[in-house]
């Protein structure tokens, strides 16, 4: 039996420069962190050839091409399994359109699992180029490449998309205090809203916005520069002035019910925040100071809050016992 556990992220700034049509023109730049909430990735061997796979729904299959979780059936088409084997996924919020990632968390979390369900360890970066592999240019799912690069890898990061195509990424180095306070500040509420990303992201064209986009990498480089010199109130007033630009790339990604949620928040204390993701529905982050939390989650009573902290790590395999049937 094998369990991976695979964090979810919060994309902060410098969203949809990962989009391939942006990036390998122009270069993207995203702010990202995982956080301590998972999706866990269970699999084991059968006595019989079937191929059974749990999740919302739970399907039994004799062939890998049959199976509907194209995700999972891309997986094991790729690392050559065909039979006799058993995946289930569990997951500390609901699995689809929450913004935090969750698509590209199983994708990895799965190839984690599989890997060493063979026998074979792979680097964080292999994970993340094969769940690209299989997301884009596979299943041609229109979406950036940050999610896969920031679940695989783990932790507060920049990543850096290449016009060449190369990736470079490093995590941020910050001081304990400074950790603190984004723990203590960054508040996350579900909007009870779920949406598909890819067909916001599919309205959205690259060409039309490329100031913007150009604006949301700038704006990634100074929400940067403000964590390493210890001012992380500043990526507050950052979120704010990227959620207002971000409206403006597609009618999809807001709507009235977000926006006064948002504008609860502001006058509540908040000084900055966006949804998370593409847009739509799914969860919103704020930043908020420690002595105005309480009456953030006033405004936002009929919201639900997800506590969290963020995270260090990325994708990994925590049990591993190979049992021969």
């Amino acid at each position: 039996m094998i369990i991976s556990q695979t964090p979810l992220r919060l994309s902060f700034l410098g969203g949809n420069t990962d989009l391939p049509a942006y990036y390998s023109k122009h270069g993207g730049l995203v702010l990202t962190s995982t956080i301590d909430k998972y999706i866990y990735c269970i699999v084991k061997s059968r006595f019989d050839d079937l191929i059974r796979v749990k999740y919302s729904i739970q399907e039994s299959v004799n062939k890998v091409e049959d199976l509907k979780h194209d995700l999972v059936r891309e997986a094991l088409k790729m690392l050559g399994i065909t039979k006799g084997i058993e995946i289930c996924f569990l997951g500390d919020i609901p699995s689809e359109g929450t913004g935090l990632g969750s698509s590209s968390s199983v994708t990895v979390g799965v190839l984690n699992a599989l890997h060493s369900y063979i026998g074979e360890v792979v680097s964080a970066e292999q994970l993340a180029k094969e769940a690209i592999k299989i997301e884009i240019d596979i299943l041609k799912k229109p979406i950036g490449i940050q999610d896969q690069y920031a679940v695989a890898l783990g932790g507060l990061r920049w990543i850096e998309f290449l016009k060449s195509g190369d990736i470079n990424s490093k995590r941020i180095d910050i001081s304990d205090t400074t950790r603190e306070d984004l723990d203590n500040s960054l508040m996350l509420f579900y909007t009870g809203l779920t949406r598909n990303s890819d067909s916001i992201l599919s309205s959205l064209d690259v060409n039309k916005h490329i100031k913007l986009l150009d604006q949301n990498k700038l704006l990634a480089l100074k929400g940067i520069n403000a964590l390493k010199t210890g001012k992380p109130k500043e990526l507050g007033k950052l979120l704010d002035v990227y959620w207002k630009a971000k409206k403006k790339l597609s009618k999809k990604i807001s709507n009235s019910t977000i926006d006064n949620m948002y504008e609860k928040a502001i006058r509540a204390g908040a000084i900055g925040g966006k949804v998370i993701g593409a847009g739509g529905g799914g969860f919103m982050v704020l930043m908020v100071p420690e002595n105005k939390r309480e009456a953030v989650r006033s405004r936002l009573i009929p919201y639900k809050e997800l506590p969290f902290r963020l995270e260090h790590d990325g994708s990994k395999v925590i049990f591993n016992i190979r049992r021969y049937i």
